[in-house]
C-alpha cells in the first residue's frame, strides 16, 4: 500500500472518477475521464495499478466490500 501512496502522492490535484461493481466486487478510481493504460501492475493483496507510460492513470480494488 505504501508504494501505491507514493504514486498517489506525485499526481496533481486533478479530478477523480469512481466506479464500483457490485457483481464483481471491484472499485475502479480513475485519474482521467477516460483512462488508457499502457500496461498494469498486479499485486498480491488484490490491487491493480493502471499506467500509461510512468504515469499512474486508475486503480482497481477487488473484493472492495470485504476491505
Amino acid at each position: 500500500m505504501v508504494k501505491s501512496l507514493a504514486h498517489l502522492l506525485q499526481l496533481p490535484k486533478t479530478h477523480m472518477w469512481l466506479d464500483y461493481d457490485e457483481e464483481a466486487d471491484a472499485l475502479y478510481v480513475h485519474f482521467a475521464d477516460k483512462p488508457v493504460s499502457t500496461h498494469s501492475e498486479i499485486r498480491d493483496d488484490g490491487i491493480i495499478l493502471d499506467y500509461k507510460g510512468r504515469r499512474l492513470v486508475g486503480v482497481t480494488i477487488l473484493d472492495a466490500s470485504r476491505r
